[in-house]
C-alpha cells in the first residue's frame, strides 16, 4: 500500500497516511483542523 505524507496548509501538522487516508483527507479536509486540501498536500514518502 502507497504511503503518502500530508502537510496542512493551514496548521502545518505533518502526518504519515496510506491510500485510503489520503483519500478521506483529500474528501474531508484535514483531520486535525477541517482545512480543505489539494493533491499538492502530500508528498510520497
Amino acid at each position: 500500500m502507497e504511503e503518502y505524507e500530508f502537510t496542512c496548509p493551514e496548521c502545518e501538522q505533518t502526518i504519515d497516511v496510506n491510500g485510503p487516508m489520503r483519500e478521506a483527507t483529500l474528501a474531508n479536509g484535514c483531520p486535525v483542523c477541517g482545512a480543505s486540501v489539494s493533491d499538492e498536500h502530500f508528498l510520497e514518502a
